[in-house]
């Protein structure tokens, strides 16, 4: 690598993977102990954000295709996490929804990620952190 000044041969295609790779390291290293992984992190977290969601809207939210958020959910389906229930009018569709005990687990992972987005937002301070977020979302 450049070192991190911004010039020379590295793409910033790698420069984003790079810190996306290191991001994702630090909250997993967070998350296991608690017995979940990055991807049910954000089914959790979206669940808590949006509310019931149907596993369609979800995929797209939690960055992974329908056939691995089916595995997602059945694991934390198994864990008591989350609890599907089949659409009223068209029961191909399925809606999930948080139970009680992965409201709870939301409210203990939410404050590791928290905790993250504070030490992000210290490393961003030079460039400052609103920059940041204006070109990551550009980039999304």
């Amino acid at each position: 690598m450049d070192g991190g000044d911004g010039g020379g041969g590295v793409s910033l295609a790698h420069l984003i993977a790079a810190a996306n790779r290191r991001l994702e390291d630090e909250l997993a290293a967070q998350l296991r102990p608690r017995g979940l992984s990055i991807e049910q992190f954000r089914v959790l977290e979206s669940l808590a954000r949006d509310g019931e969601t149907t596993m369609g809207a979800l995929a797209g939210a939690v960055l992974v295709e329908r056939p691995t958020l089916t595995k997602i959910v059945d694991r934390m389906s198994a864990a008591g996490l989350v609890r599907r229930a089949p659409d009223a009018v068209d029961r191909r569709r399925v809606h999930l929804r948080l139970t009680e005990a992965g409201a709870r687990m939301v409210d203990d992972v939410l404050a590791a990620a928290e905790a993250q987005e504070r030490r992000i937002a210290q490393r961003l301070e030079d460039v400052g952190e609103t920059v940041a977020r204006k070109v990551l979302q550009a980039l999304a």
